[in-house]
């Protein structure tokens, strides 16, 4: 087919029924519209805080997305990229109420997901990645994976996500990914937050790597974390 050396297409949407509506950019993998019987995994991308919805594709994770499905290295995936400008907007609905009550069941609807945890990944940089703790942790049964990198978590925190993480049972943990630079200013945090997850044998993989709290740290690390995400997805059945 010749979708299949085709890019795959970027489309703004949004939930327009929360206050404020949800806005977020999702990637549909080449051959999407053609193949129009098949489900696909879903990848939920949170951005850092002062950036926007389309930091990761700044990024270049649709660029790589397609480069690894055209060589056969992963299945075809969708990517959802969530706007979350008004994190702190004092009227309406938190961004994680939004996102897990309104958000996912709206692309499970509209787009051809494969709406089950083994095949639901959440992954987030800096605050993003901060969100994922949160909501990962809080909502074990709907993400098969969590990608943490370069997580904005603060140590006052520590006891509560000590706490959340006791509360999982081992064999509901999902797969988790925690990366940071060598230079990035929250280091400490990041070795305490792992502390954390060796002290209460939380299964996981632990990446230090050279660089800073940046986008050229994140932008160089994209392929890695794609093919982490995906590696998930190879043998999963559906309904898992």
């Amino acid at each position: 087919m010749t979708c299949l050396t085709q890019p795959g297409a970027i489309k703004q949407d949004e939930v327009a029924y929360t206050n404020p509506p949800q806005e977020f950019l999702i990637y549909l993998p080449p051959c999407h519209q053609e193949l129009n019987d098949t489900n696909y995994p879903v990848l939920y991308l949170l951005h850092g805080q002062t950036y926007t919805q389309d930091q990761w594709v700044r990024l270049g994770a649709p660029n790589i997305a397609d480069q690894l499905i055209h060589s056969g290295q992963v299945v075809p995936f969708i990517i959802v990229f969530p706007d979350d400008r008004y994190w702190n907007l004092q009227a309406g609905a938190g961004f994680g109420d939004r996102f897990i009550k309104d958000l996912i069941p709206y692309v499970d609807k509209n787009y051809r997901t494969i709406a089950d945890r083994s095949h639901r990944s959440l992954g987030g940089l800096s605050r993003g990645g901060g969100w994922v703790v949160e909501l990962g942790f809080e909502y074990p049964d709907l993400f098969g994976s969590l990608g943490l990198h370069s997580p904005a978590i603060f140590k006052d925190n520590a006891p509560y996500v000590e706490k959340t993480i006791k509360n999982i049972p081992e064999e509901n943990r999902p797969r988790l990914w925690l990366d940071v630079g060598d230079a990035d200013r929250e280091l400490d945090s990041i070795t305490a937050f792992e502390e954390i997850l060796a002290r209460n044998n939380y299964i996981h993989e632990f990446y230090l790597y050279a660089g800073g709290h940046t986008e050229d740290y994140w932008g160089a690390h994209v392929e890695e974390y794609l093919r982490w995400y995906a590696q998930a997805w190879q043998e999963a059945p559906a309904g898992q």
